[in-house]
């Protein structure tokens, strides 16, 4: 792919003037710097504003001005049904059905509401695998889960240990893991895309591995969704949890979302349940026992939050015009065209921590620099004074992730130029 590319402004420009997606650039704010728009790599981290929420969200409080308790019945958007009128969209991106899926809460408090149900522990069988190193949100609730049901995490916390360089997990490393602690395993609990290496996970193959040895799979897919094709329903995983803030663009603390897969639908589980998740057709009779929706609403707790759901859906709407094949086909051109402009005009002070393979990573990059973490913070901090935004993870990582709804391969080369310019000022 590389032997395509060009290191010049002439070839950006005329790959961005013949990008089918390049409109949707212009659907969503550009935070300014210097008179000028910044390059803004960080919708791993939280996503750009689409134009169209503002207005999605005075409508809503147009509503509750107007009507009232009212606008739970009224309006274009009525608020009982709200959340569902984000599901097919949802389901779409994530490649579910629409039942196996709701928008609730946040990526936590899913985590800890999935867990009640698929993490069910024996003496046996008390073990949760994790990855060495995991974002603090899965291994703070991983071990507090472990510790709730009286096991203790020194031993039943498997920290799964990178085998490639750069902290990348390979398939083999699994398999390894669950040969031979899979009898003891009963919850796999592992990343879309690892939040620090940018690495992908093959999520259908780690879930027939881990239901084979009678373990059952989740994941938390919050640099994974909207990144990646996820094909979630084919997966066959049991559960994933997901913020909406990074390349869904829901917006700061946005609500998450949740799939639970088809086949627990109707399962008797256990569940920490809420009215919300009651069955809906009986649900104002205000009855005492609680009888669960079947699919994922009933693992609902509250009624949707209307104004954090308004700019969700209008992302959701964003992604359906541009479709979520169209967006990883230019998202595997412009993240490689990145890591080529690494490689060949940087590759003496740069070092790229995501693998190589374009079906391991998603539009993230991790970047390091050679010459150490010092170093890397000051040409992170650079990158931030002439407007290039991404973002930096302890120990020595930044993280630039050119995402295809608004970013551009002009973007990726100007990224390259101001590192140069770092590099020649010493």
């Amino acid at each position: 792919m590389s032997a395509s590319f060009e290191a010049t402004p002439a070839w950006a420009s005329a790959q961005d003037a013949a990008d089918p997606l390049r409109a949707f650039r212009d659907e969503f704010l550009i935070p300014p710097h210097e008179g000028r728009d910044s390059i803004y790599f960080c919708g791993n981290s939280l996503g750009l504003q689409p134009r169209a929420v503002r207005e999605a969200v005075n409508a809503e409080l147009d509503y509750w001005g107007e009507l009232g308790v009212e606008g739970h019945f009224k309006g274009r958007l009525p608020w009982m049904d709200y959340h569902e009128f984000v599901r097919d969209d949802l389901a779409s991106v994530v490649g579910a059905l629409p039942a196996e899926v709701v928008v609730m809460n946040t990526l936590g408090v899913n985590l800890h509401l999935m867990m009640v149900s698929f993490y069910r522990p024996s003496a046996e069988r008390p073990a949760i695998l994790i990855e060495a190193g995991a974002f603090p949100t899965d291994r703070y609730a991983v071990e507090s889960q472990v510790r709730l049901h009286g096991f203790d995490p020194a031993t039943a916390l498997i920290e799964l240990q990178a085998d490639e360089p750069n902290g990348i997990v390979s398939m083999a490393a699994i398999e390894r893991a669950l040969a031979e602690h899979g009898s003891r395993i009963a919850l796999v609990m592992l990343p879309g895309v690892q939040y620090r290496t940018g690495q992908a996970f093959d999520l259908k193959a780690i879930t027939a591995l881990s239901h084979k040895h009678g373990c059952l799979v989740g994941f938390d897919l919050a640099h994974a969704v909207g990144n990646l094709p996820l094909q979630l329903h084919d997966s066959d995983a049991d559960f994933a949890i997901w913020c909406s803030y990074k390349y869904l663009n829901g917006g700061p603390g946005a609500v998450g979302g949740a799939f639970v897969h088809q086949r627990h639908a109707t399962a008797v589980l256990p569940r920490f349940a809420g009215w919300w998740g009651h069955d809906k057709a009986t649900r104002f009779q205000m009855g005492p026992t609680f009888v669960p929706t079947p699919g994922a609403d009933g693992w609902q707790l509250s009624n949707p939050p209307i104004l954090a759901l308004a700019p969700l859906r209008v992302s959701l709407e964003v992604f359906r015009r541009a479709g979520m094949d169209a967006l990883r086909e230019k998202s595997l051109r412009l993240t490689g065209y990145l890591e080529y402009l690494v490689q060949t005009e940087l590759a003496d002070v740069l070092q790229v921590v995501t693998p190589a393979e374009p079906t391991r990573r998603g539009a993230q990059l991790s970047i390091r620099v050679i010459e150490g973490r010092e170093r890397g913070r000051a040409l992170f901090a650079y990158l931030m004074a002439h407007g290039i935004i991404g973002d930096w993870r302890e120990p020595d990582v930044i993280r630039i992730s050119p995402a295809p709804l608004y970013n551009r391969f002009a973007d990726c080369l100007t990224f390259a130029e101001v590192v140069r310019a770092w590099m020649r000022a010493g």
